[in-house]
C-alpha cells in the first residue's frame, strides 16, 4: 500500500506540476517530504540497526546547501520508491575549480590520503566521511555554533568515533580551557589536521615523532599565542638547544619528544597531580623503560627546560656567563697579542733597512 500511495503522490505533485501551479525547486523538496519528512520514517539495516529517514525541513533550509535540491546530491535516485542509495559523494561539488560556488580546494585530495580515507578505500564500514564529520542534511558554515565543526563542538564531533580519547581530553588542560571559552585552547584539527589526518608513526604526519615539537610550538613556540595566558613561550626553544632536541634535528626516532614528557590527550598543568611533570610523577615519567630506567626522586630536584641565557636557570647561568667573559677576553687578548706581535715585526724590518 505504502508503494501505491508514493506513486499516487508522485503523480499528483506532476500534475501540479505541469499546470505551473508549484514552481519545480519547491516541489522537488516537497515531494521528498511526503516520505522523508515523517519523523518515524526508518531503515532498518542488516544487522538489525535502525537508521532514521528523516529529514527536518526547517533546519535544512537554514544550511549552506538550502539553495540545493535534494536530487543534486543523491543523484542516483531516479525512481519513487527507491532502492539502494548510494552515500551521497561531495566531491561532485567540492573541488577546485567548481561552478557552483562551492567552497575550492584539493581537501578530498588529502582526504583520500588520510587514515579516515584509506580506511574507506580498504573497505571499513565503521571509517568516517564528509557526512560524519561536516553532517548530511545539517552542513551550516563553521563559524556557526550549530556547526559540527564549529571550534567548540570539534571535539565532541571527533568524540563519536575516538569516545575514550575525547573523554581523555575533556579533562586535560586543554579541554577544560575549551568549556571555559578559551578562544585560543587546542583542539583535535589543531595537533592531527583536518582533511589530511595522518597516523602518528607516519614520518609526514603532524604528530610523529619527528614533527611533534613543530606542532606544539604552534602555540608554544616564540610566536604562539600562549604567552597572553602567562605560559612561556620558550619551551620548544630550550626544547631544541636540549640533548633531546638536537638528537632530534639529527633525525633521531628514539629520543624523547614533547609528548613523551607532557603526554598527548592527557596534557595537564605541572601543579596537576595527575600531570605526568608533577614533580611526584617525574621519576615515573623519565623512567620509562626506553628512556632512564634508572631515574630516581632526583630527576625532579633539577630543571627541565633551560634557557642559559636566562637568570632562572641559577648557577647554569653564570656558568654560562663565565664561559662567554671568558671567551671574549681570550680572543680579546689573542687579537692585541697579534696586532702587537705584527707591530713588533713591522718596527723590526723597517730597524733592518
Amino acid at each position: 500500500m505504502s508503494r501505491v500511495a508514493g506513486k499516487i503522490a508522485f503523480l499528483f505533485f506532476c500534475g501540479l506540476i505541469s499546470a505551473g501551479y508549484w514552481p519545480l525547486s519547491v516541489l522537488a523538496l516537497e515531494k521528498c517530504q511526503i516520505c522523508h519528512g515523517k519523523t518515524d520514517h526508518h531503515k532498518v539495516e542488516a544487522t538489525g540497526r535502525r537508521i532514521s529517514l528523516y529529514v527536518d525541513e526547517t533546519i535544512l533550509k537554514k544550511t549552506v546547501h538550502a539553495s540545493r535540491e535534494c536530487t543534486d546530491c543523491h543523484v542516483d535516485i531516479v525512481e519513487i520508491p527507491h532502492k539502494g542509495v548510494q552515500k551521497v559523494n561531495c566531491r561532485r561539488c567540492h573541488y577546485s575549480g567548481n561552478p557552483v560556488g562551492a567552497p575550492e580546494g584539493e581537501l578530498y585530495d588529502q582526504y583520500e590520503h588520510s587514515v579516515h580515507g584509506r580506511e574507506v578505500t580498504a573497505g571499513n564500514p565503521e571509517a568516517p566521511v564528509c557526512q560524519d564529520c561536516h553532517g548530511g542534511h545539517d552542513v551550516f558554515r563553521h563559524d556557526l555554533p550549530q556547526s559540527k565543526f564549529s571550534r567548540e563542538n570539534i571535539p565532541s564531533t571527533c568524540g563519536r568515533c575516538h569516545i575514550e580519547i575525547y573523554a581523555t581530553y575533556r579533562e586535560s588542560a586543554h579541554g577544560t580551557a575549551l568549556v571555559a571559552g578559551n578562544p585560543d585552547t587546542p583542539v583535535c584539527t589543531s595537533c592531527h589536521g583536518e582533511h589530511n589526518i595522518k597516523r602518528p608513526e607516519l614520518p609526514d604526519s603532524r604528530v610523529s615523532a619527528i614533527h611533534v615539537s613543530e606542532t606544539c610550538a604552534e602555540c608554544h613556540g616564540p610566536k604562539g599565542v600562549v604567552a597572553k595566558y602567562g605560559i612561556k613561550t620558550d619551551r620548544t626553544t630550550t626544547f631544541e638547544e636540549s640533548f633531546h632536541g638536537v638528537a632530534q634535528l639529527m633525525e633521531n626516532m628514539m629520543v624523547a619528544n614533547c609528548a613523551s614528557c607532557h603526554g598527548y590527550h592527557d596534557i595537564r598543568t605541572e601543579a596537576d597531580r595527575k600531570s605526568s611533570i608533577h614533580p611526584d610523577n617525574i621519576p615515573q615519567t623519565c623512567g620509562k623503560p626506553q628512556c632512564h630506567p634508572e631515574a630516581s626522586a632526583r630527576f625532579a630536584s633539577g630543571k627541565i627546560h633551560i634557557d642559559p641565557t636566562s637568570e632562572e636557570s641559577g648557577i647554569l647561568y653564570y656558568i654560562s656567563r663565565g664561559f662567554l667573559y671568558l671567551t671574549v677576553s681570550v680572543l680579546a687578548g689573542l687579537f692585541i697579542f697579534i696586532i702587537l706581535d705584527l707591530v713588533r715585526r713591522a718596527r723590526e724590518a723597517r730597524a733592518k733597512r
